[in-house]
């Protein structure tokens, strides 16, 4: 597949966000390689018999885009974060509060000034990725949007007492993220965003005796576009707005209405990826803001919580509301969030799994009346 192709249609039609359930053996060859009966070399074997697995399936399914599932990872974020320089992973004394459930307990934290390490271990798995996929798809990589840094609790203020100064420094580190990325052959990359999404939610708090909310949002608006400046042409790259995805559980609600007349309007992504999958997101009215002829809008109107298909008329009928706002040209399809933001996964059956993406695929030729 051409360059030209894939700035074209990447975002797809019928895409998905990324994170693919993990398989017994997995499960098991982690615990092993915890207790230490067994080497990193002999996990790694195992998590790539399964990513060579899990190509071929949606390659099967019929996607034009295949993740390695975040195979190689614990959580969506957090083990790319800590591998950058001038941050550490460490166990706090709570994990997040996700629809009444406590998360896992693991968090990074700012110990020094930050850099992007070129030894960075996403760049080796990426290569040996694509060279599994060899071609059959487009390679996308995902990683967190560089505004998680700005979460409560991970800034140091001795080592940066101006936000400032960390936000420039985080900005340089995924500029020169993105160019190793790119060098390793990646060209559809996914910033996953919850800090976003959270400044769009009434019910989260944030410390405004210093910035308002609003600031808050520029700072990310300035952060991502910073990020993307002077990014290779033919880099496309997307963001997705995630509400939180723990076991089929949520870690808040809101529409996007707040942050839209800033971020829809004004990030120079290529494409977001929206959850709309229940009533927690709101209407489509936010869309408005997205420019014409602008960035791709992949509604994620299927969920990835539970493993029962959606109504497809009713699929239909949705992103004909959507069309009030953005045009059918500009949109595309997934589910919500990934089928397994973190290693314990959702509620649903792997067999569940490639059926709902199958579905996605079937939905979006229809739509579309693609071949």
């Amino acid at each position: 597949m051409s360059n030209t192709n894939i700035l074209t249609k990447a975002p797809f039609r019928a895409d998905h966000v990324g994170s693919l359930l993990r398989p017994d053996n997995l499960h098991q060859a982690r615990k092993e390689f915890k207790e230490g009966t067994i080497t990193a070399a002999q996990l790694r074997e195992v998590e790539t018999k399964e990513i060579k697995r899990i190509v071929n399936k949606q390659v099967e399914v019929g996607l034009e885009l295949v993740t390695d599932g975040e195979f190689r990872r614990t959580w969506w974020h957090l083990d790319f974060l800590e591998h950058l320089n001038g941050f550490e992973g460490y166990v706090p004394e709570h994990g997040y509060k996700f629809d009444g459930i406590e998360t896992e307990k693991y968090e990074v934290r700012n110990t020094g000034k930050i850099s992007f390490n070129p030894d960075h271990p996403f760049i080796k798995d990426f290569i040996e990725f694509n060279d599994i996929v060899n071609g059959r798809a487009v390679a996308k990589q995902t990683i967190p949007s560089p505004n998680q840094l700005f979460n409560a609790g991970i800034q140091n203020t001795d080592i940066y007492p101006d936000i400032e100064d960390y936000a420039a420094d985080i900005i340089t580190t995924y500029q020169d993220a993105l160019q190793a990325f790119y060098n390793a052959g990646v060209r559809y990359l996914q910033f996953d965003d919850v800090y976003i999404a959270g400044l769009s939610a009434t019910d989260i708090r944030f410390d405004e005796t210093k910035y308002s909310r609003q600031e808050y949002i520029d700072l990310a608006l300035r952060v991502v576009n910073g990020v993307l400046e002077g990014k290779p042409e033919d880099l496309v790259v997307t963001t997705h707005l995630c509400r939180g995805n723990y076991q089929s559980t949520w870690a808040f609600e809101g529409s996007y209405a707040l942050i839209a007349p800033t971020l829809f309007a004004k990030e120079k992504v290529d494409g977001f990826f929206l959850e709309y999958d229940d009533d927690r997101s709101g209407s489509f009215k936010p869309l408005e803001h997205i420019p014409d002829g602008g960035a791709r809008v992949v509604l994620g109107v299927f969920t990835s919580k539970n493993g029962e298909l959606e109504d497809k008329a009713a699929i239909k009928a949705r992103i004909k509301e959507a069309t009030q706002y953005v045009p059918l040209e500009q949109i595309c399809l997934s589910t919500q969030c990934g089928f397994a933001s973190t290693h314990h996964g959702n509620k649903l059956t792997e067999q569940q799994q490639w059926d709902k993406l199958k579905f996605i695929v079937e939905t979006a030729k229809e739509i579309w009346n693609e071949k």
